[in-house]
């Protein structure tokens, strides 16, 4: 039987979508040259699949109607960023919020920019 399709992004869909967000309208050739450039070396056909079963979940949006086909991004980095935060929280940390924060803090040093970040982010909680 097969797995049913992920609404939300798998890791490929997700390496693809950074794309689209870093860059804008692009064609399925130029996301496969950016990844390359970058150093991630895929067949045209498997860039041109993930590209369609974005279109499909609605990630994408194609804004031509002749060949070669161009796409921009449907839904916001924010959208889809929040979004998979808040499933994480949810399956992993129990909707913790404090869970969350002491596992991503306790893994890595903040630099001083980011704990000015983080600062700010707080005060602005109050």
């Amino acid at each position: 039987m097969a797995r049913p399709k992920a609404r939300e992004l798998t890791e490929r869909e997700l390496e693809i979508m950074q794309v689209f967000w870093d860059h804008g309208e692009l064609t399925p050739q130029d996301v496969r040259d950016r990844l390359a450039a970058e150093g991630r070396d895929l067949a045209y056909t498997t860039v041109a699949t993930l590209v369609r079963i974005l279109l499909e979940k609605g990630f994408v949006q194609q804004t031509n109607d002749e060949r070669p086909f161009r796409y921009q991004p449907a839904r916001s980095f924010e959208e889809v960023s929040g979004n998979l935060v808040n499933d994480l929280l949810s399956r992993v940390f129990g909707g913790s919020t404090e869970k969350l924060l002491v596992s991503l803090l306790d893994r890595k040093k903040l630099s001083k920019k980011e704990r000015e970040t983080l600062q700010r982010i707080l005060d602005e909680q109050k």
